[in-house]
């Protein structure tokens, strides 16, 4: 199968100055280790992965031009199982931090939780009554430009207090920098505030809640909280999670790794693919003044 560049491209595929800033971080095949060549190359196969996750179909319905749909799954399911998309994620992260001037390690972030509807089944599938979703929950926890630090899929019908402590658990070891939190009142109320208790003893981090005004009926802009909440609109982009298709969990939280690293490696390789408009200019500025807030 031909894997040169006179290949067909994509939309979904990765240009060759995002290629040029992930390749380094893949793993390389040792020969001396023995085994039989690679038949497809590891460029090929990433654009396979991407045109699932971005375009949200079947994997037996790719594109005959692109990586057989079996050997793209393969790869997707050994690099999630060893832990490649995470390293890839996270070096990706601090090199776009150090870019924007910012420590490797932050000092604050943003926590919070979306339910998907889950269409395959599978591992860890609850009810959440309060979305009245069936399916599981998103929990992300991103830094204060909205770069994802961590992220765990579980059932829908797990509480969000429970939730977070899946989150925060032993993220002082990962995160020694990290000393602020902010959440929304799901995480803390006056009936219940073990998890602000517990995150301050144990993880050595404060919550702080961002209250909703309760005069102010459907969506609000809140301060900090915003910024998730523009993380999981730059995933649900990607038709692969705008449900939930995976029958594993850890499937489900590296479709969210690779994700963002597609957008990472194009902040590097100077082609944002984020949508330019109204929206995206209004984040900036509040980003902006958040940022300034904090010096």
């Amino acid at each position: 199968m031909c894997v040169c560049s006179c290949k067909p491209r994509y939309a979904t595929s990765l240009t060759d100055r995002q290629w040029a800033v992930i390749a380094p971080l893949l793993p390389v095949r040792d020969p001396r280790r023995g085994g039989r060549p690679l038949k497809y190359d590891r460029r090929l196969v990433l654009d396979t992965i991407l045109y699932v996750l971005r375009t949200g179909c079947a994997w037996r319905h790719v594109p005959h031009d692109l990586a057989p749909w079996d050997a793209a799954c393969r790869w997707f399911a050994a690099w999630t199982a060893d832990g490649t998309w995470r390293c890839v994620h996270e070096a990706l992260r601090d090199q776009v931090r150090e870019q924007e001037g910012r420590a490797r390690q932050p000092t604050a972030a943003v926590l919070d939780a979306q339910s998907a509807k889950s269409a395959e089944g599978g591992e860890a599938i609850g009810y959440d009554a309060g979305k009245r979703v069936r399916g599981r929950k998103r929990h992300l926890l991103v830094d204060t430009g909205g770069l994802v630090l961590h992220r765990v899929v579980h059932s829908a019908g797990v509480q969000d207090r429970a939730g977070a402590r899946r989150v925060l658990h032993a993220l002082h070891q990962r995160f020694p920098a990290l000393e602020l939190i902010w959440v929304d009142g799901g995480y803390a109320n006056v009936v219940d505030t073990g998890l602000l208790d517990w995150a301050q003893r144990i993880e050595q981090v404060e919550l702080v809640v961002v209250p909703r005004n309760a005069d102010v009926r459907g969506f609000q802009v809140l301060p900090r909280r915003w910024v998730v909440e523009r993380t999981f609109g730059w995933l649900a982009r990607c038709r692969r999670l705008a449900r939930d298709y995976e029958r594993k969990t850890a499937h489900a939280e590296a479709m969210i790794d690779v994700a963002m690293i597609r957008l990472m490696a194009a902040r590097l390789a100077g082609e944002d693919i984020e949508p330019h408009g109204p929206i995206e200019t209004e984040a900036a500025r509040r980003l902006a003044e958040d940022l300034n807030r904090t010096k």
